[in-house]
């Protein structure tokens, strides 16, 4: 079994490949539901017996997924109920899940959504700076608008609206996603100043992103993420099959 990249937080990270092409159908082992891969949390033995979040699902030899909010885990954790689903799972019970999984978790998710929004920037299909974001909303270039949660009112009802003229959706409830964090950290991860809002104008790049958000906001247990404007043949389909790992 490979040794985890990140050591300090004992998460392997998410990578380029977050939530692009087919994706084959897994079982979480303490639901028994079923969905699309990239929506679930691996987890994965590591050498030394740890079990660990595998975000990437790269590591190799058996996994484990589970798609349960937080809460849910924590639950599973202090009853033992997720030791004895590893247990079956891993095919053995000679290992050790740290006390703190639920944290990893929770910061590895965070920390890949916000590689996500680096990585979609250097490729250069963000827009940032309200007045070009309106004008790309406004041409109808945006497939996805996202809000730091301390933007101003007038302000992301503005860029709402645009967003909406543009699609042609007036008179809809299409507005762009307030994220669960401030401009500060919005900023942080995009290497800029001050950013409040952003536009997605890339479809692909917008239904990563989406997917990135989509489960980390799921673990922590906030509302999931609304539609996007997209067309049909924009979404990301999945393979329905119960591979093993």
């Amino acid at each position: 079994m490979r040794t985890p990249n990140d050591e300090t937080r004992g998460v392997i990270q998410e990578g380029d490949d977050a939530a692009g092409g087919d994706d084959p159908i897994r079982r979480c082992i303490l639901s028994g539901e079923r969905a699309a891969r990239h929506a679930l949390v691996r987890l994965v033995l590591a050498p030394d017996g740890q079990v660990l979040p595998d975000l990437r699902a790269k590591a190799p030899g058996r996994g484990a997924w589970i798609g349960v909010p937080r809460a849910a885990l924590e639950t599973a954790l202090a009853k033992g109920k997720l030791k004895g689903a590893l247990a079956r799972a891993f095919k053995t019970s000679d290992f050790a899940v740290p006390a703190d999984l639920p944290d990893r978790i929770e910061r590895g998710l965070e920390q890949a959504f916000r590689d996500r929004l680096g990585l979609e920037a250097k490729a250069g299909a963000l827009v940032i700076g309200g007045e070009r974001i309106e004008r790309a909303a406004r041409e109808g270039r945006l497939a996805l608008l996202l809000h730091a949660s301390d933007a101003g009112a007038d302000g992301r009802r503005r860029l709402d609206q645009a967003w909406r003229v543009g699609s042609e959706q007036e008179g809809s409830d299409l507005k762009g996603l307030v994220l669960p964090f401030a401009r500060p950290i919005l900023s942080m991860a995009l290497g800029r100043e001050n950013v409040v809002s952003l536009g997605i104008t890339d479809p692909g790049a917008a239904r990563r992103l989406r997917a990135a958000l989509d489960r980390w906001l799921h673990f922590i247990g906030s509302p999931p993420v609304s539609p996007a404007c997209e067309t049909p043949s924009q979404g990301a389909s999945a393979v329905a099959q119960d591979a093993h790992d």
